[in-house]
């Protein structure tokens, strides 16, 4: 099996960051990832490569350095037939979210993605919140964010809604989607090109393995029916996983996710919210609390309708998260530097010590 690699997003760029080994080393791009063990599609085929002590000793020191799926690694042939993946190259694009832990990390969803597309099920009822939250942590993956509206045929007026939610997502392309129809996916599928990665975020149930098999025009992943209690479709990808489409470009499928949470994404937040952003940047004080100073652009969009108290709700609800997790992070990172800088004392101590004794 020969595998085009440039289909799959490799180009002079990433060449370029490719250090330049034997030839028992070779580049490739992690299709899943499990537990010390990645599936990497390589310009001969797939391996299965565990992780080598480099990137042991990068994870070691931040998870967020260990492969996930979507990402280029150098893999290394061993005389008896091992393959282990050496290093993880520079990311363009990535998918963090902070981790239920309590020292406010970061885990990696996707890597190298072009796009991120929102999925959110029209039917029973989409979450306008959801989609904001996601939005910004789409935006500060750095990848192009697009809204998908999946179910869209199990609703009387899906433009009226995709109207309506196009208020929540700011300079993103809204798509109402019907994957049992056909409706909308002539749309998706120019964002899943040669040489493109669309990477989709969405709740369990949410249509995205329906959704992949649509765009590669195939069954590439398994599905499930939906609850007769609630209507809501059942979990079905249970790892985050980079699928090839025929034609050139993949599609990276996400787990459902219950909670998604943000983890310094300030920037990401200001994007997702850019007519927040802007009309609090328009009021006449710097420091305005918005709460009935003289010249609040933001209290006048709320009292003449133009911002919705639900969407100035959230976003302040959002705000306060990641100050929240940004302070969290620093106590985390100043306590990390301390120890370190402890540790290296206590060595010098003893290289003193030991010195003197001889």
């Amino acid at each position: 099996m020969t595998v085009d690699l440039a289909s799959l997003g490799w180009d002079a760029s990433m060449a370029a960051a490719y250090p330049q080994r034997g030839d028992d080393h070779r580049p490739g791009r992690v299709l899943r990832a499990d537990r010390g063990v990645c599936t990497v599609l390589a310009a001969d085929g797939a391996v299965r490569a565990s992780l080598g002590g480099g990137v042991l000793v990068a994870a070691a020191r931040d998870a967020v350095n260990l492969p996930c799926a979507g990402d280029w690694v150098v893999l290394r042939d061993w005389p008896d037939r091992r393959v282990t993946v050496e290093a993880v190259l520079p990311r363009r694009t990535a998918v963090v979210r902070r981790t239920v832990d309590k020292d406010s990390s970061g885990q990696v969803l996707a890597a190298n993605v072009d796009a991120a597309a929102v999925i959110e099920p029209l039917h029973p009822e989409p979450d306008v919140a959801r989609i904001e939250r996601l939005l910004a942590l789409a935006w500060e993956s750095g990848a192009q964010p697009l809204v998908v509206l999946t179910k869209c045929d199990l609703v009387a007026d899906p433009e009226a809604v995709a109207a309506q939610l196009r208020q929540a997502a700011p300079g993103v392309e809204v798509l109402p989607v019907s994957a049992h129809r056909g409706t909308g996916l002539a749309a998706l599928r120019r964002w899943v090109a040669a040489g493109r990665t669309l990477a989709l975020l969405g709740p369990s149930g949410a249509g995205k393995s329906t959704l992949v098999n649509a765009v590669a025009g195939a069954t590439v992943m398994t599905t499930q029916g939906v609850r007769g209690v609630d209507g809501k479709g059942r979990h079905t990808t249970t790892h985050r996983e980079l699928i090839l489409i025929p034609g050139g470009g993949a599609v990276l499928d996400t787990p459902g996710v219950r909670a998604v949470g943000l983890l310094d994404a300030a920037a990401g937040l200001d994007q997702a919210f850019a007519d927040v952003a802007e009309l609090v940047a328009a009021c006449r004080f710097a420091d305005c609390g918005h709460r009935g100073e003289p010249g609040c652009a933001v209290r006048d969009a709320l009292d003449s309708g133009e911002l919705a108290p639900r969407r100035w709700a959230n976003w302040q609800k959002l705000q306060r998260e990641v100050a929240y997790e940004t302070r969290r992070r620093d106590v985390r990172l100043a306590a990390e530097e301390r120890h370190r800088w402890r540790r290296i004392h206590k060595e010098q101590r003893g290289a003193r010590w030991g010195t003197a004794g001889r």
